[in-house]
C-alpha cells in the first residue's frame, strides 16, 4: 500500500508539471500572436496620431496630413470578414460614414491584409465591392505590408479610430458594444464611434477613449 501511494504522489506531481508546462505554451502562443498580429504599436490615445502615406483604391498616395484640422476615422476593414460584411449587409457602416462625412469627417477605410491571402482586395475589385455595399467613406486605402496596422495596432475588422481636429487619437477600440458576427449593429446600445465624434463636435472630452475591439484578426503578412 505505500509503494502504491509513493506511485500515486509521483503520477499526480507529474500531471501537474504536465499541466503547467501546457500552460506556459499557451501563453507562448497567444503571445507571439499578439506580436504577430499588433507588432509595436506607437500610437496612443490622447498623444498625436502617427502620420502615414498609403495608396488609394485609384493608386494615388493618401497621406493623413492632407486632412489636417479634420477630424478623421479610421475604420480597419477586410471584406472577407463576416464582421465586416454584417456591418455593411445591415447598412450600418455605411449610415455612419454618410451621416459624419455629411457633416466634414474625413472616413479613411484601411485594409491591411497582405497579398498573399485570399481576401486581399485592391483597385478595381475594392471599388467594386464597396461600390455594391454603396459604402460613404472618404477613401479606401491599401495597407498590404501591414505597416500602418501595426503602427496603430490595429487588431481586428473593423478596429475602429477616430482622431480630432488637432490630430489627437482620442478614441481606439470597437464599433459599438454589440459584439456579433451576424446582426451588423443591430441591439447595440452603444456605437462608440458615434459617440466619440458626437462628443468632440459639442467641444466634450471623449467619455469613453478605449474599448476592446471585436472582429476578425487583421490577415498581416508575415515578417
Amino acid at each position: 500500500m505505500f509503494y502504491l501511494i509513493v506511485l500515486f504522489n509521483h503520477l499526480n506531481q507529474y500531471q501537474k508539471m504536465k499541466n503547467i508546462l501546457v500552460a506556459f505554451m499557451l501563453v507562448l502562443a497567444v503571445g507571439a500572436g499578439f506580436a504577430f498580429n499588433s507588432g509595436n504599436p506607437s500610437a496612443e490615445v490622447g498623444k498625436e496620431a502617427p502620420t502615414f502615406t498609403l495608396m488609394d483604391a485609384d493608386g494615388k498616395k493618401v497621406s493623413l496630413t492632407d486632412f489636417k484640422g479634420k477630424v478623421v476615422v479610421l475604420e480597419w476593414t477586410n471584406p472577407g470578414c463576416p464582421f465586416v460584411v454584417a456591418h455593411y449587409k445591415s447598412g450600418n457602416m455605411q449610415a455612419l460614414q454618410k451621416k459624419y462625412t455629411e457633416k466634414g469627417v474625413v472616413w479613411l477605410t484601411v485594409n491591411s491584409t497582405n497579398k498573399e491571402h485570399k481576401d486581399f482586395l485592391v483597385g478595381e475589385k475594392a471599388k467594386a465591392q464597396f461600390g455594391e455595399w454603396k459604402a460613404s467613406y472618404t477613401k479606401y486605402l491599401v495597407d498590404a505590408e501591414g505597416e500602418v496596422g501595426r503602427t496603430y495596432g490595429a487588431k481586428t475588422t473593423p478596429h475602429m479610430f477616430v482622431i480630432n481636429a488637432e490630430g489627437k487619437l482620442v478614441y481606439q477600440g470597437a464599433i459599438d458594444d454589440k459584439e456579433s458576427a451576424s446582426e451588423g449593429g443591430k441591439g447595440a446600445k452603444v456605437n462608440y464611434v458615434s459617440q466619440a465624434i458626437d462628443e468632440i463636435m459639442a467641444g466634450k472630452a471623449v467619455s469613453q477613449n478605449s474599448t476592446r475591439p471585436y472582429g476578425c484578426s487583421v490577415k498581416y503578412a508575415s515578417k
